[in-house]
């Protein structure tokens, strides 16, 4: 997995607004280039401080021009990202 990507990098927290149009931090926790597409994993920045990693819930989005973060738009390109970031955290883990 990547450290930092454009003006993005890992441990940064950002704020977001959710659906309710209310701002939520989040951490981000890897970044990985799939297919010259750059991808950041992040979580709840209260969640991403928890002990165990069990237990946080974590969203995959798509970098744009190394510094905004868009929604992943189909379940193919999804499911092959979380894949990728679940193959690439075990490589870590195994080392």
């Amino acid at each position: 997995m990547e450290e930092k990507m454009g003006g993005i990098e890992v441990g940064e927290i950002l704020t977001v607004m959710d659906e309710d149009d209310r701002e939520q931090e989040i951490e981000v926790i890897g970044l990985l280039t799939i297919e010259d597409k750059e991808y950041a994993a992040v979580a709840f920045a209260d969640d991403a401080q928890e002990e165990t990693v069990e237990e946080v819930d974590v969203f995959f989005f798509q970098v744009i021009d190394g510094e905004e973060l868009a929604e992943i738009e189909t379940d193919t390109e999804f499911e092959e990202v979380s894949a990728a970031f679940l193959e690439a955290q075990e490589a870590v883990e195994g080392e």
